[in-house]
């Protein structure tokens, strides 16, 4: 067998696995409720989705001026989907009142249960 044939079977298993991920991200979104529990299943997608696809398309293009560009879509891509996803959650968590109650609740459950400890040590 040729090197052409192991370049087009690994650019082939990048693209399948690439695929699994972005299929598993609209599974992810669908299933969850809260807006930050969707926004991070579709962020892991995008992210792993994308990065597996290009890394197959240059693994079929070669090493060349195009794939120099598919890697600097990927960085590009790495660095300003955390920065954007941060930026959104942070909205959310600003907007949403039900958050803050679910920080209030969770503040009351540890306090009590410092002083059932307190309670039991005396």
């Amino acid at each position: 067998m040729s090197w052409e044939w192991y370049r087009f079977g690994a650019a082939a298993v990048c693209f399948v696995i690439g695929i699994v991920f972005m299929i598993l991200a609209v599974f992810g979104v669908n299933r969850f409720k809260k807006a930050l529990n969707r926004m991070h299943a579709a962020a892991m997608g995008d992210t792993l989705g994308i990065l597996f696809v290009f890394l197959g398309l240059i693994l079929v293009r070669g090493f060349s001026m195009d794939s120099l560009k598919l890697f600097l879509v990927i960085l590009f891509f790495w660095m300003a989907s955390p920065v954007s996803g941060h930026m959104i959650s942070r909205l959310e968590a600003m907007t949403d009142e039900s958050l803050g109650e679910i920080q209030v609740i969770h503040k009351e459950l540890h306090e009590n249960r410092g002083k059932e400890e307190d309670d039991e040590r005396v």
